[in-house]
C-alpha cells in the first residue's frame, strides 16, 4: 500500500515536473510579458476566480497596462489602458469576437453550433436580436413589459396585498419574481386570451404556477453557468442539466404556438430556426433557452442593486420618486388600484436622466463584464504607443471593471452617488478623464463594439418600469436601515451583473390612493 502510494505520487511529481520544463509556455520577443501560473491547465484561474479584480491589479502593479495569463487552458492577453481600447475595436481583421461566443452559447444551453460556417444554420444571430430589440421592435415590448409588470405587481400577488399590512421578503427574491415573471411573459406571451376567457382567473394561476416553475428550473441552471462557461460538462451537474432540459421542453415549438402575444423577437426566431436550421426541436427550443437567460441573468441583479441603493439612499430615492411624478404629471397618468393601468411610452421614460444616472451607477458598482476577441491568426496588436505579437487562437480581453472603479475617473469609486452621471445643467454626463485626457470609453457594462449587448436599451427600460411602477403604487422601506451593503458573489466575474453574496430583507405595502 505504501509502495503503490509512492509510485502514484512520484509519477504526479514527474508529470508536474515535465509540464513545468516542457508544458509551459515561453513567452517570444515582442509578447506581452506573461504569468503561466503554477498549475498544469488551470494556470492562474484560482487566483483569478478569487477575486478577479484585485489579480489583475497586482498584474497590472507588476506588468503595466497589457499582460498575458494563463488561465484554464487559454492564454488570456489583458489590454488595462482604456486610451487604448480603440485599438481593439479596429482589429476586425484578426480578431473574432463571434467564436467565443457561439462556442460558450453551444456548450452552455446544449444547441448545436450557431456559427454559419459550422453549417448547422444561416441565421445571423445578432442582426435578428438588434431587428427585434431596437428601434420599432423597441416600443412593442416596452409596452408588452408595462403592461406585464402591473399584472404581477398588483393581481398576481394581489392574495399578499389584500390588507393594508406590511409584506416582509428578501429583496433579491421580489426582484428575481417579478422581473422573471413579467420578462417571460413579454417575450414568450401567455397561454390564455384576457380578452375572451370565461376561466381566466384558473387559467391566470395555473400559468402563474407554470412560471415559477420555469423560475425554479432557471435558477438552478443559472447557479452552474460560471462552471459551464469554464469548460465543465453540464453531465456533472444532475440537477442543473434537468433543470435545463425542463426549460427546453416548456419552450419546444408546439407548446410556444400555444401560446398569445408571442413578441417579436421570438416569433422571428421560431420561424428563422424552422427555414434556416437544422437543428431538431429540443435545439431550436434550447437557442430560445438561450434568448430567456440573456433576457434574465443581467437583468435581475441589476434591478436588484438599483432598488437597494435607493432604498440606502433617501436624496436618491426622493430626486428619483419626484422624476416619475412629474413624468406621470406630464403624461396625465393618474395612479388608482380601480384596474386602470399606468401607461408610459419609451420618449416618456428617456426622459428620465435622474433614472439614468441611477442605474448607471448601480450597474458601475455591480458589473464585472468581460470583452473577448479571439486571435484568427498570429498578428501584431498596435496600441496607441507600444505594439505586441499574438498568437492564433489567443484571447484578448478588456475586464471594463478596472475601469468602473479606478479613482482617477470616478472620485471615491466604491461609493454609490446618484447624480454621478449627471451634468451640472441636469442632463447625461458624458466627460470623464483620466490623466487629463478625455475618454471615450468611460461606462462598459454592456460590452463595447460590434458585440455590444443589443439588448441593453430594452433592459434600462425594464428597470425604469419596474422602479417607476414601485414609486407609484408602493410604500416600500428595508426592514433593517442600517444593514450593510451585501458582497457582490466573484464567482460570476465576467458574466456580467454580479449578484448579491446574500439577500436583504425589506418590506412593502399599498399605497392609500
Amino acid at each position: 500500500m505504501i509502495l503503490t502510494s509512492w509510485i502514484w505520487g512520484t509519477a504526479v511529481i514527474l508529470c508536474c515536473v515535465s509540464w513545468f520544463l516542457l508544458g509551459r509556455r515561453r513567452r517570444r520577443q515582442g509578447e506581452p510579458p506573461l504569468e503561466n501560473g503554477f498549475l498544469p491547465y488551470l494556470g492562474c484561474a484560482l487566483k483569478f476566480g478569487a477575486n478577479p479584480l484585485e489579480f489583475l491589479k497586482e498584474k497590472q502593479k507588476k506588468h503595466g497596462h497589457i499582460f498575458t495569463c494563463h488561465v484554464a487552458g487559454k492564454y488570456i492577453h489583458f489590454l488595462t489602458d482604456p486610451f487604448s481600447y480603440h485599438a481593439l475595436m479596429r482589429q476586425g481583421k484578426h480578431l473574432d469576437w463571434k467564436k467565443f461566443h457561439f462556442a460558450t452559447s453551444a456548450k452552455a444551453f446544449g444547441h448545436g453550433s450557431i456559427d454559419p460556417a459550422e453549417g448547422n444554420t444561416t441565421e445571423n444571430f445578432h442582426q435578428t436580436f438588434i431587428r427585434t430589440l431596437q428601434g420599432n421592435a423597441l416600443d412593442a415590448l416596452i409596452e408588452a413589459m408595462m403592461e406585464n409588470l402591473q399584472y404581477v405587481m398588483l393581481q398576481s400577488r394581489a392574495p399578499k396585498l389584500q390588507s393594508n399590512a406590511w409584506v416582509t421578503e428578501g429583496l433579491y427574491t421580489f426582484c428575481c419574481q417579478v422581473m422573471f415573471e413579467s420578462g417571460f411573459l413579454t417575450l414568450f406571451g401567455k397561454e390564455f386570451n384576457s380578452n375572451n376567457d370565461k376561466n381566466l382567473s384558473s387559467k391566470q394561476e395555473t400559468e402563474r404556477a407554470h412560471i415559477l416553475n420555469a423560475l425554479e428550473n432557471f435558477k438552478e441552471f443559472d447557479k452552474i453557468f460560471p462552471a459551464l462557461v469554464a469548460g465543465l460538462p453540464i453531465h456533472l451537474f444532475k440537477s442543473a442539466h434537468s433543470a435545463r432540459e425542463r426549460l427546453g421542453e416548456a419552450l419546444l415549438h408546439k407548446n410556444l404556438l400555444k401560446r398569445d402575444n408571442l413578441s417579436e423577437l421570438v416569433t422571428l426566431r421560431m420561424f428563422l430556426n424552422d427555414t434556416l436550421s437544422t437543428f431538431d426541436d429540443m435545439e431550436k427550443a434550447k437557442t430560445h433557452v438561450a434568448v430567456l437567460w440573456a433576457s434574465q441573468a443581467n437583468t435581475i441583479p441589476a434591478t436588484f442593486w438599483t432598488l437597494f441603493y435607493l432604498l440606502k439612499s433617501p436624496e436618491a430615492m426622493r430626486a428619483a420618486t419626484k422624476e416619475v411624478q412629474n413624468v406621470l404629471e406630464s403624461a396625465e397618468e393618474s395612479v388608482t388600484l380601480d384596474g386602470k393601468h399606468i401607461s408610459l411610452n419609451r420618449k416618456q421614460l428617456d426622459n428620465m436622466p435622474i433614472l439614468d444616472s441611477i442605474i448607471k451607477e448601480a450597474m458601475r458598482l455591480s458589473s464585472a463584464s468581460m470583452t473577448f476577441r479571439v486571435a484568427k491568426e498570429d498578428f501584431t496588436l498596435h496600441l496607441e504607443n507600444d505594439f505586441y505579437n499574438i498568437r492564433k487562437d489567443d484571447i484578448v480581453a478588456l475586464y471594463p471593471q478596472l475601469l468602473h472603479f479606478d479613482p482617477e475617473i470616478y472620485a471615491d469609486p466604491l461609493t454609490f452617488k446618484y447624480d454621478r452621471f449627471l451634468n451640472e445643467k441636469g442632463e447625461e454626463k458624458t466627460d470623464f478623464y483620466r490623466n487629463g485626457r478625455k475618454l471615450k470609453y468611460y461606462y462598459m457594462p454592456f460590452g463595447t463594439g460590434i458585440a455590444k449587448c443589443p439588448g441593453r436599451l430594452f433592459a434600462v427600460h425594464e428597470i425604469k418600469q419596474f422602479l417607476a411602477l414601485i414609486f407609484s403604487y408602493f410604500e416600500i422601506e428595508l426592514v433593517d436601515s442600517n444593514v450593510k451593503c451585501p458582497s457582490l458573489d466573484q464567482s460570476r466575474a465576467g458574466l456580467g451583473i454580479l449578484q448579491p453574496s446574500n439577500d436583504i430583507d425589506f418590506r412593502y405595502r399599498l399605497k392609500r390612493l
